[in-house]
């Protein structure tokens, strides 16, 4: 078997594996399992709570191409901490026939280490979480004193060797020109064209563009008041700059900034761009298809895809999953599914099937069954190294005792050299053992608090349903008259406990769907 190994080191926390710790503990996996390693990416000082990952990004993309046909990685943090992220990217390696292989967590394809896993990842993400809360602490004591918190300073600003604002007049003159157009009625482009021409840059030394113009606009540090913890959390890996958190959250605190725009030319220029975002061009809501990946036409085989159009005289909006098969070829006649009739399908067969008290119990007892068996192994790898590492320091102390009476002979620093790096390379091994069997540990109560937390589905936002059906779902087959799901595990005391499969007339559904509206 051919694969690639993916190594990170993020720089939060420096006893975390060094990324050459890494890639031996990699390569030793390969060469005790006989897998060839072809090819490494690597990432440095990168959170995996990020896309910002270029190697990683790089790994994902190659996947495609055939050159390997799994990616091994020394812990499953290393490859994402983030649970949605870390399910959307694993299942578009198992979409290029990759598989995800940890050194660490000695996963298989069964049900239980299925569910192990994302236990261990959501105990890695509250990790994350929990860090950066800490983190948060700190950067909040900073920004109450009106201090720079990190990253590049706006536009107009430096950063004083007290971390406090400064104004820089030469950035400080294209800022106040951005605004005086603004506010006299002058385009964007207008006034891109004016900066470019007169010299002036971004702060990272690029020509101006529309989405430099319009941060800099709406941005009310340059009227005095410093603003910190606006921007929203991640959704789905990334940040995004354009919603903002709720105003208890913010911290603004008035005149704690160098004021470089006066309060009329800012008022001016806020009315003028509230005026132009109630404009017929504003944003419309991004559709959230949450069976993407595992819904499949009855007919064909093919996959089914999200399609939004409108329908009708009145010309209603229509959600749907169809064949693709059908869209691309026409070679299918398979009839489109409304999108809520299929989602809230599976939606309600997991909460009955998967997320009751029983399936919920019968679950934990089967995940801490294999975590266990899984500890066996690993306790005796402990063991073993623990008794050659006595060993090797017994062989030592002889070695120093008889230099101590006077005994020396050159063989013996040969032999000193060679039993400290036979101590080291056990220590290495005795301590990645410990680490293993805490991370194959987590106890039924953990295993239960994690899986409840599912059990509410229906009162998820969409992120969270999404993440939840990609986690316990393993594939959709939607017929004309009826839809197929088929789940991981059997959670409803069945005689085979690792699939469950279950079949809902399209029919019956339709007609439940509207006696609820009624």
């Amino acid at each position: 078997m051919k694969v690639a190994a993916y190594a990170r080191y993020s720089s939060e926390n420096q006893r975390e594996e060094s990324i050459e710790a890494q890639l031996r503990a990699i390569r030793e996996y390969c060469q005790k399992n006989d897998i060839q390693l072809v090819k490494i990416y690597t990432d440095e000082a990168k959170s995996a709570t990020t896309d910002d990952r270029p190697g990683f990004l790089q790994m994902i993309q190659d996947s495609s191409l055939g050159l390997f046909s799994a990616v091994i990685v020394h812990k499953l943090d290393r490859f994402s901490r983030d649970r949605y992220d870390s399910a959307f990217y694993k299942r578009q390696l198992k979409k290029n026939g990759v598989r995800l292989i940890s050194v660490l967590e000695n996963l298989d394809d069964s049900p239980e280490s299925i569910i192990l896993e994302s236990v261990l990842e959501g105990m890695a993400e509250y990790y994350s979480r929990n860090l950066a809360r800490e983190i948060m602490k700190g950067m909040k004591e900073t920004a109450l004193q009106c201090k720079h918190t990190g990253g590049k300073p706006p536009l107009g600003y430096d950063i004083a060797d007290d971390k406090t604002y400064i104004v820089n007049e030469h950035e400080a003159q294209a800022v106040k020109l951005i605004f005086k157009m603004y506010a006299y009625g002058k385009g964007y482009y207008e006034i891109i064209d004016k900066l470019n021409k007169d010299g002036y840059r971004t702060k990272t030394g690029r020509p101006f563009g529309k989405n430099s113009i319009h941060e800099i606009l709406k941005n009310e540090k340059y009227r005095g008041v410093y603003i910190y913890n606006r921007t929203a959390s991640k959704q789905a890996g990334k940040r995004n700059h354009h919603r903002s958190k709720s105003e208890d959250e913010i911290i603004k605190i008035e005149g704690g900034m160098p004021k470089i725009i006066d309060d009329e030319t800012w008022k001016a220029v806020q009315e003028r761009m509230e005026k132009n975002r109630r404009g017929p061009a504003a944003n419309k809501a991004k559709e959230i298809y949450l069976l993407s990946g595992l819904i499949y036409c009855g007919k064909c085989g093919g996959a089914m895809v999200g399609n939004r159009r409108r329908s009708g005289a009145s010309k209603t909006i229509y959600v749907a999953y169809e064949c693709s098969t059908r869209k691309r070829t026409k070679k299918c006649d398979m009839k489109d599914v409304s999108k809520n009739i299929v989602e809230n399908a599976v939606i309600e067969h997991l909460e009955k099937n998967v997320f009751s008290i029983g399936a919920i119990n019968e679950l934990v007892d089967k995940i801490s069954e294999y975590a266990e068996s899984q500890n066996k192994e690993i306790n005796r790898d402990i063991k073993a190294f623990t008794d050659q590492l006595a060993g090797v320091q017994t062989e030592i102390n002889n070695i120093v005792a008889a230099i101590a009476k006077g005994m020396y002979h050159e063989s013996m620093k040969a032999k000193m050299d060679e039993l400290e790096a036979k101590k080291a390379n056990l220590t290495i091994k005795l301590e990645e053992a410990k680490l293993q069997a805490k991370t194959h540990s987590p106890t039924p109560d953990m295993i239960r608090n994690y899986l409840q937390k599912d059990a509410d589905i229906k009162s998820k936002n969409l992120e969270e349903q999404k993440r939840i059906i990609q986690t316990y779902v393993k594939k959709i087959i939607v017929y004309e008259d009826r839809i197929s799901i088929d789940t991981i595990v059997d959670l409803n005391g069945g005689a085979k406990p690792y699939r469950f499969k279950s079949t809902i007339s399209i029919r019956n559904y339709r007609h439940k769907t509207r006696l609820h509206k009624k």
